[in-house]
């Protein structure tokens, strides 16, 4: 997997056909379904909507010029952390414990242990392969997004190695860009 936001820079645009739209919007809510009731105001009719083209097949969905999600190549949708804020209940949940926090806004992977600890709490359960928000023992907001590397069933039970690749977090090039 890449990092795909050490530095954020839209290489280019392309403006998006309603039908097109209509395909991110619909894969969103099957992949949000907590959203349902906000999609309209997240991404109304009206606006405009186009896809960013960052590096290394790294696309970005702005709405009116603010980026709210991206994926990589056909990958799934992971919502940006400034989203994730106002909706915290959006997405699966993983805490890693206190000593992790700067390992994590670093953009280092979380690895089971962080996850598996005293601090830490796995409030959703996952499978592999799942977009996920990291939270932090002691702290309100998310710092950070990932993708499970393995269920949370096998994080808790295999407890090495990498549990969670870390996608965007607090002070990446994205986070940054979207003051």
């Amino acid at each position: 997997r890449v990092n795909m936001f050490r530095k954020y820079h839209v290489d280019g645009t392309q403006q998006l056909k309603s039908s097109v739209q209509r395909g991110i919007r619909a894969k969103i809510s099957d992949q949000y379904p907590a959203l349902d009731d906000v999609l309209d105001d997240l991404i109304p009719k009206k606006a405009t909507v186009v896809l960013g083209k960052c590096e290394n097949k790294v696309n970005v969905v702005l709405v009116d010029d603010e980026p709210l999600f991206f994926n990589h190549r056909d990958g799934p949708y992971f919502p940006t952390l400034r989203l994730v804020h106002k909706y915290p209940d959006m997405m699966p949940k993983l805490r890693v414990d206190k000593g992790a926090i700067k390992f994590v806004i670093s953009g280092a992977n979380i690895m089971c242990p962080g996850l598996t600890s005293k601090g830490a709490t796995i409030h959703d359960e996952c499978d592999e392969d799942e977009p996920c928000a990291i939270f932090a023992e002691g702290k309100e907001h998310a710092l950070a997004i990932g993708i499970t590397k393995m269920s949370t069933a096998d994080i808790k039970s295999v407890n090495k190695g990498i549990g969670v690749d870390l996608v965007h977090y607090l002070n990446d090039g994205l986070w940054q860009a979207t003051k």
